[in-house]
């Protein structure tokens, strides 16, 4: 006669789907990424100045580079691998690549564009873009640093860079107040500062700093500009800062879109990589 063993199956049930469930609350906040808004790209595809051209707009390019401005180049997984060779032979010295994305994302092509421009000649270093809506400054400025936005006295490695701006999964200020905002990125740069010894380099528009930090000024004293304007000029800077380290002046160069002057000489860019 078979026995009846229905409520020891419940049973059983019962207790694999507690085990599950502890287990998903044992997982760390960083694994889980924030919902997108409906329509908005993937998570992890964020890149440099990716809202730049819908909210600023293009107004033309700059003037020829002159003598006391160095050409770079910014990347992420958007452009893959990427033709370093033909870069450097059309004059670009410097370069930045995504290495991740809030605490869910690692570029996948980061060797590839980090190490290959080393390879070739330039400077480069890493920049991390801000997802203030899924974790803590300081859990990403750790997730950044502990997969490859670290800085080394070498020469040849610039400092980590704080990608801040319009959010393309969802509403633009991340859905936080001002005085939140620039909470979240004071934490980012404490703890960066706190884990490489140098201040990272925040990467802005002035129009988004406006809305969505009331156009706080407490961090030009410490942490240098890279700020992005497709225009013939640089235009209004955020508060604070009356000069820029770096302009990101156009998403439509030949080889690669995004394209970038560093405020001084190869010597300078050479400098401010030392630190």
């Amino acid at each position: 006669m078979p026995v009846h063993r229905s409520g020891f199956t419940r049973i059983r049930a019962l207790a694999t789907a507690g085990a599950v469930l502890l287990a998903v609350l044992s997982l760390p906040h960083t694994a889980v990424a924030a919902e997108s808004a409906p329509g908005a790209p993937p998570r992890g595809s964020a890149h440099m100045g990716m809202g730049v051209l819908a909210h600023d707009g293009r107004g033309g390019l700059p003037a020829t580079r002159t003598t006391t401005q160095t050409e770079g180049v910014d990347v992420s997984s958007h452009q893959g691998n990427v033709a370093w060779a033909t870069l450097w032979n059309s004059g670009v010295r410097w370069a930045y690549a995504k290495a991740t994305e809030g605490t869910y994302y690692t570029n996948p092509y980061r060797s590839q564009q980090y190490d290959g421009a080393y390879g070739v000649g330039m400077i480069r270093g890493a920049y991390h873009f801000a997802t203030p809506d899924t974790a803590s400054g300081a859990a990403q400025a750790d997730y950044f640093v502990n997969r490859g936005g670290g800085w080394f006295a070498d020469g040849r490695t610039l400092p980590g860079v704080l990608d801040i701006e319009w959010n393309p999964y969802g509403a633009a200020c991340y859905g936080k107040s001002p005085s939140a905002m620039v909470s979240w990125i004071r934490d980012f740069l404490d703890q960066y500062r706190a884990r490489t010894g140098r201040n990272a380099v925040i990467y802005t528009a002035t129009s988004w700093w406006k809305q969505c930090t009331g156009d706080y000024a407490g961090f030009a004293s410490t942490n240098p500009l890279w700020i992005a304007r497709y225009a013939s000029t640089v235009g209004e800077l955020p508060a604070g800062w009356d000069t820029y380290a770096m302009w990101q002046y156009t998403s439509t160069g030949p080889t690669v879109g995004d394209h970038d002057r560093f405020n001084g000489t190869l010597d300078r860019v050479r400098a401010f990589a030392l630190g």
